[in-house]
């Protein structure tokens, strides 16, 4: 028998309820959220590729955040990333020869450089990106807006609170 563990009233904070029972609900998100993570990695793979066959797929988020945020110190894009200043390097190196990035002079500090995309990656990355979006309205084409714009809001809740 199930135990009563609905809207965390009765969780241990660690995945199971009190008492030493199994959480389901916690146990159905991390199902769910380990197949879309997976399904992501996939997929993100699958467009680094289509933006160029040589892109790295960790490549693909890095093109996002600067088509998103515009030219940015290789700092915060490590940052962003998540990654250490070498591996950043690497990458932007590997992105500059595939000429979807470039590095120009930071006018705020004539010492930092910022990255941005060329008219290629921008092109290149956005054409990808258009092809997904309209993957997902077929996907979800039964959805009600209202819930497609739910389920955006508590993914972007889940994301500022995320610890990785």
């Amino acid at each position: 028998m199930r135990e009563d563990t609905h809207h965390g009233g009765g969780s241990g904070g660690d995945g199971t309820a009190v008492g030493g029972g199994v959480d389901h609900e916690f146990l159905a998100l991390e199902r769910e959220l380990t197949l879309l993570l997976r399904r992501a990695r996939a997929s993100s793979g699958e467009m680094a590729r289509q933006v160029h066959p040589d892109l790295e797929p960790a490549a693909y988020g890095l093109l996002a955040f600067l088509d998103e945020s515009g030219p940015r110190r290789a700092t915060d894009l490590a940052a962003f990333i998540g990654v250490g200043k070498a591996t950043m390097s690497r990458q932007l190196r590997a992105l500059e020869q595939l000429g979807l990035v470039t590095r120009e002079p930071d006018p705020a500090d004539g010492r930092a450089w910022l990255v941005r995309l060329t008219q290629e990656g921008r092109d290149r990355f956005r054409t990808v990106r258009r092809g997904r979006r309209e993957r997902y309205v077929r996907q979800l084409a039964g959805w009600d807006r209202a819930e497609v714009a739910e389920l955006a809001r508590l993914l972007r809740q889940l994301n500022a609170r995320a610890e990785f």
